[in-house]
Protein backbone atom coordinates (compact mmCIF):
# COMPACT_ATOMS: atom_id res chain seq x y z
CA UNK A 1 0.00 0.00 0.00
CA UNK A 2 1.50 3.30 -1.11
CA UNK A 3 2.28 6.25 1.14
CA UNK A 4 -0.59 8.29 -0.28
CA UNK A 5 -3.04 5.57 0.63
CA UNK A 6 -1.57 5.30 4.09
CA UNK A 7 -2.08 9.03 4.64
CA UNK A 8 -5.66 8.90 3.46
CA UNK A 9 -8.19 11.42 4.75
CA UNK A 10 -11.59 10.36 6.04
CA UNK A 11 -14.72 12.29 7.00
CA UNK A 12 -17.19 10.85 9.50
CA UNK A 13 -20.63 12.46 9.73
CA UNK A 14 -21.82 12.03 13.31
CA UNK A 15 -19.90 11.78 16.60
CA UNK A 16 -22.04 9.16 18.36
CA UNK A 17 -20.85 5.62 19.19
CA UNK A 18 -20.94 4.25 15.61
CA UNK A 19 -18.93 7.19 14.24
CA UNK A 20 -16.36 7.08 17.04
CA UNK A 21 -15.88 3.31 16.77
CA UNK A 22 -15.33 3.82 13.02
CA UNK A 23 -12.75 6.59 13.71
CA UNK A 24 -10.92 4.33 16.14
CA UNK A 25 -10.92 1.40 13.68
CA UNK A 26 -9.55 3.61 10.86
CA UNK A 27 -6.70 4.87 13.06
CA UNK A 28 -5.80 1.35 14.16
CA UNK A 29 -5.89 0.00 10.56
CA UNK A 30 -4.12 2.96 8.90
CA UNK A 31 -1.91 4.63 11.54
CA UNK A 32 -0.90 7.46 9.14
CA UNK A 33 -4.43 8.42 8.13
CA UNK A 34 -6.35 11.51 9.25
CA UNK A 35 -9.97 11.43 10.39
CA UNK A 36 -12.30 14.44 10.69
CA UNK A 37 -15.53 13.97 12.62
CA UNK A 38 -18.45 16.30 11.78
CA UNK A 39 -21.23 17.04 14.25
CA UNK A 40 -24.27 19.28 13.78
CA UNK A 41 -24.08 20.58 17.39
CA UNK A 42 -21.15 21.98 19.38
CA UNK A 43 -21.38 18.99 21.78
CA UNK A 44 -20.15 15.60 20.57
CA UNK A 45 -21.19 11.99 21.32
CA UNK A 46 -24.72 11.96 19.82
CA UNK A 47 -26.72 9.14 21.40
CA UNK A 48 -24.49 9.06 24.50
CA UNK A 49 -25.29 12.67 25.33
CA UNK A 50 -28.84 12.99 24.06
CA UNK A 51 -30.30 9.47 24.00
CA UNK A 52 -29.02 7.58 27.04
CA UNK A 53 -31.15 7.99 30.17
CA UNK A 54 -29.75 10.68 32.52
CA UNK A 55 -29.61 8.21 35.45
CA UNK A 56 -27.55 5.69 33.43
CA UNK A 57 -24.37 7.51 34.27
CA UNK A 58 -22.13 4.49 33.78
CA UNK A 59 -23.28 4.17 30.14
CA UNK A 60 -22.76 7.89 29.62
CA UNK A 61 -19.16 7.47 30.75
CA UNK A 62 -18.50 5.67 27.44
CA UNK A 63 -17.84 9.19 26.20
CA UNK A 64 -14.49 9.12 28.06
CA UNK A 65 -13.28 6.43 25.67
CA UNK A 66 -14.34 8.57 22.69
CA UNK A 67 -12.66 11.65 24.19
CA UNK A 68 -9.35 9.77 24.04
CA UNK A 69 -9.89 9.26 20.29
CA UNK A 70 -10.45 13.00 19.84
CA UNK A 71 -7.22 13.72 21.69
CA UNK A 72 -5.24 11.96 18.92
CA UNK A 73 -3.40 14.41 16.68
CA UNK A 74 -4.78 12.61 13.62
CA UNK A 75 -8.41 13.33 14.56
CA UNK A 76 -10.18 16.64 13.93
CA UNK A 77 -13.52 17.66 15.42
CA UNK A 78 -15.83 19.85 13.35
CA UNK A 79 -18.54 20.66 15.90
CA UNK A 80 -21.43 23.01 15.03
CA UNK A 81 -21.14 22.05 11.34
CA UNK A 82 -24.20 20.57 9.65
CA UNK A 83 -23.70 18.42 6.57
CA UNK A 84 -26.29 19.31 3.94
CA UNK A 85 -26.51 22.91 5.22
CA UNK A 86 -23.05 24.30 6.04
CA UNK A 87 -21.11 21.82 3.91
CA UNK A 88 -22.59 19.58 1.22
CA UNK A 89 -22.02 15.85 0.97
CA UNK A 90 -20.51 16.44 -2.49
CA UNK A 91 -17.93 18.78 -0.93
CA UNK A 92 -16.97 16.10 1.58
CA UNK A 93 -16.62 13.54 -1.25
CA UNK A 94 -14.44 16.01 -3.17
CA UNK A 95 -12.01 16.62 -0.30
CA UNK A 96 -11.85 13.21 1.45
CA UNK A 97 -10.91 9.72 0.30
CA UNK A 98 -14.01 8.27 1.92
CA UNK A 99 -17.06 9.59 3.79
CA UNK A 100 -18.69 7.56 6.57
CA UNK A 101 -22.32 8.39 7.45
CA UNK A 102 -22.89 7.82 11.15
CA UNK A 103 -25.76 10.19 11.87
CA UNK A 104 -27.85 7.63 13.77
CA UNK A 105 -31.64 7.50 13.69
CA UNK A 106 -33.34 10.52 15.21
CA UNK A 107 -36.67 10.72 13.46
CA UNK A 108 -39.58 9.20 15.40
CA UNK A 109 -41.70 6.63 13.60
CA UNK A 110 -45.37 7.54 13.37
CA UNK A 111 -48.21 5.47 14.80
CA UNK A 112 -50.32 6.27 11.75
CA UNK A 113 -53.58 6.68 13.73
CA UNK A 114 -56.24 9.36 14.13
CA UNK A 115 -55.43 12.04 16.72
CA UNK A 116 -51.65 11.68 16.38
CA UNK A 117 -51.31 15.42 15.63
CA UNK A 118 -53.08 16.55 18.81
CA UNK A 119 -51.29 18.76 21.32
CA UNK A 120 -49.75 16.41 23.89
CA UNK A 121 -48.45 13.66 21.55
CA UNK A 122 -44.64 13.33 21.51
CA UNK A 123 -42.21 10.99 19.86
CA UNK A 124 -39.72 9.41 22.28
CA UNK A 125 -36.79 10.99 20.44
CA UNK A 126 -38.20 14.46 21.14
CA UNK A 127 -39.29 13.61 24.69
CA UNK A 128 -35.95 12.03 25.67
CA UNK A 129 -34.17 14.91 23.94
CA UNK A 130 -36.20 17.33 26.08
CA UNK A 131 -35.08 15.92 29.43
CA UNK A 132 -31.53 15.37 28.13
CA UNK A 133 -31.11 18.97 26.97
CA UNK A 134 -31.05 18.44 23.20
CA UNK A 135 -31.06 21.94 21.60
CA UNK A 136 -33.81 20.96 19.11
CA UNK A 137 -36.17 19.87 21.91
CA UNK A 138 -35.29 22.27 24.72
CA UNK A 139 -38.57 24.11 24.29
CA UNK A 140 -40.82 21.07 23.84
CA UNK A 141 -42.56 21.83 27.18
CA UNK A 142 -44.52 18.55 27.21
CA UNK A 143 -48.01 18.59 28.70
CA UNK A 144 -47.35 17.07 32.11
CA UNK A 145 -50.14 19.08 33.77
CA UNK A 146 -52.52 16.07 33.83
CA UNK A 147 -52.48 13.01 36.06
CA UNK A 148 -52.06 10.41 33.26
CA UNK A 149 -49.30 9.74 30.69
CA UNK A 150 -49.47 6.85 28.19
CA UNK A 151 -46.25 5.47 26.67
CA UNK A 152 -46.64 3.34 23.54
CA UNK A 153 -43.93 0.69 23.22
CA UNK A 154 -42.34 -2.05 25.31
CA UNK A 155 -38.64 -1.52 24.81
CA UNK A 156 -35.91 0.08 26.90
CA UNK A 157 -36.75 3.60 25.70
CA UNK A 158 -40.36 3.24 26.88
CA UNK A 159 -39.13 2.04 30.28
CA UNK A 160 -36.63 4.91 30.45
CA UNK A 161 -39.39 7.46 29.83
CA UNK A 162 -41.62 5.92 32.52
CA UNK A 163 -38.80 5.65 35.07
CA UNK A 164 -37.57 9.23 34.52
CA UNK A 165 -41.13 10.55 34.97
CA UNK A 166 -41.68 8.43 38.08
CA UNK A 167 -38.54 9.37 40.00
CA UNK A 168 -38.42 12.00 42.73
CA UNK A 169 -35.99 14.91 42.76
CA UNK A 170 -33.94 13.03 45.37
CA UNK A 171 -33.76 9.92 43.14
CA UNK A 172 -32.57 12.12 40.27
CA UNK A 173 -29.81 13.75 42.33
CA UNK A 174 -26.95 11.67 40.99
CA UNK A 175 -28.19 11.93 37.38
CA UNK A 176 -27.55 14.74 34.93
CA UNK A 177 -31.18 15.34 33.99
CA UNK A 178 -31.65 18.95 32.92
CA UNK A 179 -33.01 21.40 35.49
CA UNK A 180 -35.95 22.53 33.28
CA UNK A 181 -37.13 18.92 32.92
CA UNK A 182 -36.68 18.07 36.60
CA UNK A 183 -38.74 21.12 37.63
CA UNK A 184 -41.54 20.13 35.22
CA UNK A 185 -41.57 16.50 36.42
CA UNK A 186 -41.62 17.56 40.06
CA UNK A 187 -44.54 19.94 39.44
CA UNK A 188 -46.58 17.34 37.53
CA UNK A 189 -49.71 15.94 39.25
CA UNK A 190 -48.90 12.53 37.72
CA UNK A 191 -50.62 9.53 39.31
CA UNK A 192 -50.93 7.07 36.41
CA UNK A 193 -48.25 5.97 33.98
CA UNK A 194 -49.35 3.49 31.34
CA UNK A 195 -46.99 1.51 29.13
CA UNK A 196 -48.65 -0.43 26.29
CA UNK A 197 -47.24 -3.13 24.04
CA UNK A 198 -48.98 -4.69 21.04
CA UNK A 199 -47.45 -8.07 21.85
CA UNK A 200 -46.87 -10.05 25.03
CA UNK A 201 -44.30 -10.05 27.82
CA UNK A 202 -42.09 -12.59 26.04
CA UNK A 203 -41.88 -10.45 22.88
CA UNK A 204 -41.05 -7.26 24.81
CA UNK A 205 -37.83 -5.53 23.76
CA UNK A 206 -36.59 -4.35 27.17
CA UNK A 207 -33.69 -5.91 29.07
CA UNK A 208 -33.72 -7.35 32.62
CA UNK A 209 -31.48 -4.50 33.82
CA UNK A 210 -33.97 -1.85 32.71
CA UNK A 211 -36.94 -3.80 34.01
CA UNK A 212 -35.30 -4.33 37.41
CA UNK A 213 -34.88 -0.55 37.81
CA UNK A 214 -38.63 0.07 38.20
CA UNK A 215 -39.07 -2.35 41.10
CA UNK A 216 -38.20 -0.13 44.07
CA UNK A 217 -39.00 3.42 43.02
CA UNK A 218 -39.69 5.79 45.91
CA UNK A 219 -43.11 7.12 44.87
CA UNK A 220 -44.14 4.68 42.14
CA UNK A 221 -45.49 1.11 42.22
CA UNK A 222 -45.13 -1.04 39.09
CA UNK A 223 -48.38 -2.90 38.29
CA UNK A 224 -48.37 -6.07 36.20
CA UNK A 225 -51.41 -8.28 35.61
CA UNK A 226 -50.38 -11.90 36.25
CA UNK A 227 -53.14 -13.06 33.86
CA UNK A 228 -51.17 -11.47 30.99
CA UNK A 229 -48.03 -13.51 31.73
CA UNK A 230 -47.38 -16.95 30.22
CA UNK A 231 -46.06 -19.80 32.38
CA UNK A 232 -42.80 -19.99 30.46
CA UNK A 233 -40.93 -18.73 27.40
CA UNK A 234 -42.06 -20.38 24.18
CA UNK A 235 -41.30 -19.39 20.60
CA UNK A 236 -38.29 -19.13 18.38
CA UNK A 237 -35.77 -17.98 21.00
CA UNK A 238 -32.36 -19.55 21.58
CA UNK A 239 -29.24 -19.17 23.70
CA UNK A 240 -28.58 -15.71 25.15
CA UNK A 241 -31.84 -14.26 23.78
CA UNK A 242 -33.89 -16.98 25.45
CA UNK A 243 -32.03 -16.35 28.74
CA UNK A 244 -32.95 -12.63 28.58
CA UNK A 245 -36.61 -13.49 27.89
CA UNK A 246 -36.69 -15.90 30.85
CA UNK A 247 -35.17 -13.29 33.18
CA UNK A 248 -37.71 -10.70 31.98
CA UNK A 249 -40.60 -13.09 32.56
CA UNK A 250 -39.41 -13.95 36.08
CA UNK A 251 -39.04 -10.26 36.95
CA UNK A 252 -42.54 -9.53 35.63
CA UNK A 253 -43.95 -12.43 37.66
CA UNK A 254 -42.24 -10.99 40.77
CA UNK A 255 -43.80 -7.58 40.05
CA UNK A 256 -47.23 -9.17 39.54
CA UNK A 257 -46.95 -11.12 42.81
CA UNK A 258 -45.58 -8.38 45.09
CA UNK A 259 -47.80 -6.58 47.56
CA UNK A 260 -48.79 -3.26 46.01
CA UNK A 261 -47.41 -0.60 48.30
CA UNK A 262 -49.47 2.55 48.62
CA UNK A 263 -47.52 4.94 46.45
CA UNK A 264 -48.82 8.08 44.73
CA UNK A 265 -47.90 6.93 41.20
CA UNK A 266 -48.92 3.66 39.54
CA UNK A 267 -46.90 2.43 36.55
CA UNK A 268 -49.13 0.02 34.64
CA UNK A 269 -47.29 -2.34 32.27
CA UNK A 270 -49.93 -3.64 29.87
CA UNK A 271 -49.47 -6.15 27.05
CA UNK A 272 -51.67 -7.22 24.12
CA UNK A 273 -52.90 -3.67 23.44
CA UNK A 274 -52.56 -1.80 20.13
CA UNK A 275 -53.28 1.97 19.84
CA UNK A 276 -56.24 2.73 17.57
CA UNK A 277 -57.03 6.40 18.19
CA UNK A 278 -55.81 9.29 20.33
CA UNK A 279 -58.83 10.96 21.89
CA UNK A 280 -59.45 14.67 22.32
CA UNK A 281 -60.48 17.79 20.39
CA UNK A 282 -57.69 20.36 20.85
CA UNK A 283 -55.39 18.33 23.07
CA UNK A 284 -54.93 14.75 24.24
CA UNK A 285 -57.67 13.55 26.58
CA UNK A 286 -57.14 9.81 26.30
CA UNK A 287 -56.23 6.91 24.08
CA UNK A 288 -58.28 4.11 22.54
CA UNK A 289 -56.59 0.71 22.34
CA UNK A 290 -57.57 -2.59 20.79
CA UNK A 291 -56.90 -5.87 22.54
CA UNK A 292 -54.61 -8.19 20.58
CA UNK A 293 -53.42 -11.75 20.66
CA UNK A 294 -50.06 -13.04 19.48
CA UNK A 295 -50.10 -15.49 16.58
CA UNK A 296 -46.74 -16.73 15.22
CA UNK A 297 -44.98 -13.85 16.99
CA UNK A 298 -47.25 -11.17 15.47
CA UNK A 299 -49.96 -9.09 17.16
CA UNK A 300 -53.40 -9.81 15.72
CA UNK A 301 -56.40 -7.54 16.43
CA UNK A 302 -59.40 -8.97 18.31
CA UNK A 303 -61.89 -6.16 17.61
CA UNK A 304 -62.35 -5.42 21.34
CA UNK A 305 -61.40 -1.84 22.31
CA UNK A 306 -61.00 0.09 25.55
CA UNK A 307 -60.23 3.73 26.46
CA UNK A 308 -57.66 5.07 28.92
CA UNK A 309 -57.78 8.72 30.08
CA UNK A 310 -54.44 10.58 29.84
CA UNK A 311 -53.12 14.07 29.14
CA UNK A 312 -50.03 13.11 27.13
CA UNK A 313 -48.93 10.27 24.88
CA UNK A 314 -45.27 9.37 24.22
CA UNK A 315 -44.61 7.05 21.28
CA UNK A 316 -41.56 4.81 21.65
CA UNK A 317 -41.98 2.55 18.62
CA UNK A 318 -38.66 3.06 16.88
CA UNK A 319 -36.67 5.63 14.94
CA UNK A 320 -35.77 6.36 11.33
CA UNK A 321 -32.66 7.99 9.97
CA UNK A 322 -32.63 11.36 8.18
CA UNK A 323 -29.55 11.37 5.93
CA UNK A 324 -28.24 14.36 3.94
CA UNK A 325 -30.05 15.15 0.68
CA UNK A 326 -29.22 12.78 -2.15
CA UNK A 327 -28.57 9.75 0.07
CA UNK A 328 -31.06 6.98 -0.75
CA UNK A 329 -33.27 5.50 1.95
CA UNK A 330 -34.41 1.91 2.28
CA UNK A 331 -37.31 1.98 4.74
CA UNK A 332 -35.96 3.75 7.84
CA UNK A 333 -32.25 3.24 7.05
CA UNK A 334 -29.71 4.39 4.44
CA UNK A 335 -29.79 2.09 1.39
CA UNK A 336 -26.50 0.17 1.46
CA UNK A 337 -24.80 -3.09 0.68
CA UNK A 338 -22.93 -4.32 3.79
CA UNK A 339 -22.17 -0.66 4.58
CA UNK A 340 -21.35 0.58 1.04
CA UNK A 341 -23.74 3.34 -0.12
CA UNK A 342 -21.95 4.43 -3.31
CA UNK A 343 -18.30 4.72 -4.37
CA UNK A 344 -16.50 6.57 -1.55
CA UNK A 345 -19.55 6.77 0.76
CA UNK A 346 -20.28 4.28 3.56
CA UNK A 347 -22.72 3.98 6.44
CA UNK A 348 -22.41 2.58 9.99
CA UNK A 349 -24.55 2.17 13.12
CA UNK A 350 -28.26 2.81 13.35
CA UNK A 351 -28.30 4.65 10.02
CA UNK A 352 -27.09 1.37 8.46
CA UNK A 353 -29.02 -1.31 10.36
CA UNK A 354 -31.82 0.48 12.22
CA UNK A 355 -32.08 1.30 15.95
CA UNK A 356 -31.12 -2.00 17.50
CA UNK A 357 -28.56 -3.42 19.91
CA UNK A 358 -26.63 -1.78 22.72
CA UNK A 359 -23.89 0.84 22.40
CA UNK A 360 -21.07 -1.79 22.18
CA UNK A 361 -22.97 -3.47 19.27
CA UNK A 362 -21.72 -0.58 17.14
CA UNK A 363 -18.08 -1.62 17.66
CA UNK A 364 -17.91 -4.75 15.44
CA UNK A 365 -20.41 -3.20 13.00
CA UNK A 366 -18.15 -0.17 12.43
CA UNK A 367 -14.98 -2.31 12.24
CA UNK A 368 -16.54 -4.50 9.51
CA UNK A 369 -17.37 -1.44 7.41
CA UNK A 370 -13.87 -0.02 7.94
CA UNK A 371 -12.46 -3.24 6.43
CA UNK A 372 -14.56 -2.55 3.30
CA UNK A 373 -13.33 1.05 3.18
CA UNK A 374 -9.71 -0.10 3.25
CA UNK A 375 -10.38 -2.68 0.51
CA UNK A 376 -11.85 0.04 -1.72
CA UNK A 377 -9.26 2.72 -0.94
CA UNK A 378 -7.24 4.17 -3.80
CA UNK A 379 -4.20 6.45 -3.49
CA UNK A 380 -4.99 10.14 -3.66
CA UNK A 381 -3.77 13.45 -2.38
CA UNK A 382 -6.98 15.07 -1.18
CA UNK A 383 -6.97 18.23 0.93
CA UNK A 384 -9.26 17.03 3.74
CA UNK A 385 -10.04 19.37 6.62
CA UNK A 386 -7.95 22.33 5.37
CA UNK A 387 -10.26 22.74 2.37
CA UNK A 388 -13.33 22.44 4.62
CA UNK A 389 -11.97 25.06 7.06
CA UNK A 390 -11.54 27.47 4.13
CA UNK A 391 -15.16 26.87 3.00
CA UNK A 392 -16.49 27.36 6.55
CA UNK A 393 -14.57 30.62 6.90
CA UNK A 394 -16.04 31.85 3.58
CA UNK A 395 -19.54 30.97 4.82
CA UNK A 396 -19.02 32.46 8.28
CA UNK A 397 -19.76 29.14 10.00
CA UNK A 398 -18.37 28.91 13.55
CA UNK A 399 -16.59 25.58 13.79
CA UNK A 400 -16.14 24.22 17.35
CA UNK A 401 -12.89 22.26 17.84
CA UNK A 402 -12.45 19.53 20.42
CA UNK A 403 -10.40 21.68 22.85
CA UNK A 404 -13.20 24.27 22.59
CA UNK A 405 -15.80 21.60 23.36
CA UNK A 406 -13.74 20.67 26.44
CA UNK A 407 -14.02 24.31 27.61
CA UNK A 408 -17.81 24.12 27.23
CA UNK A 409 -17.88 20.78 29.07
CA UNK A 410 -15.81 22.22 31.95
CA UNK A 411 -18.39 24.97 32.33
CA UNK A 412 -21.21 22.39 32.46
CA UNK A 413 -19.49 20.67 35.38
CA UNK A 414 -18.84 24.03 37.08
CA UNK A 415 -22.54 25.02 36.77
CA UNK A 416 -23.82 21.88 38.50
CA UNK A 417 -25.08 21.96 42.08
CA UNK A 418 -23.75 18.94 44.06
CA UNK A 419 -24.47 16.03 43.99
CA UNK A 420 -25.55 16.54 40.39
CA UNK A 421 -22.50 15.84 38.17
CA UNK A 422 -23.21 18.30 35.35
CA UNK A 423 -25.75 20.95 34.35
CA UNK A 424 -25.82 20.96 30.59
CA UNK A 425 -26.16 23.88 28.27
CA UNK A 426 -29.31 23.26 26.30
CA UNK A 427 -28.94 25.95 23.65
CA UNK A 428 -26.28 26.30 20.98
CA UNK A 429 -25.83 30.05 21.62
CA UNK A 430 -25.15 29.34 25.33
CA UNK A 431 -22.40 26.90 24.35
CA UNK A 432 -20.86 29.30 21.86
CA UNK A 433 -21.02 32.14 24.43
CA UNK A 434 -18.53 30.18 26.59
CA UNK A 435 -16.02 30.52 23.73
CA UNK A 436 -16.52 34.22 22.99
Amino acid sequence: MGHKTMSAKFAIVGSGPAGMYAADALLKSLPDCHVDVFEKYPAPYGLIRYGVAPDHYKTRNTSRQFARTFEEAAVGYFGNVEIGKDISLDELKEHYDAVVLAMGAYNDRKLGIEGEDLDGVYGACAFVGWYNGHPDYRDLNPRLDQDGVAVIGIGNVALDVCRVLAKTRTEHEASDICAHALDAIEASPLTNLHMFGRRGAVEAGFTPKELGEIKDLERCAAIVDAAQLPDDVTGDFEGREKGIKEKNLNLLKDLAAQDKPEKPIKMNLSFYASPKKILGTDRVEGIRLEKTQVVDGRAVATGETFDIPCGAVVTAIGYQTLPPEGVPLDGGTVANENGRVEPGVYVVGWAKRGPSGTIPTNGPDSRNVVELIIQDLAASGKAGGNAIDALLAERHVRRVTFPEWEKISEQEFARAKAPQPRERFTRVDEMLAVLS
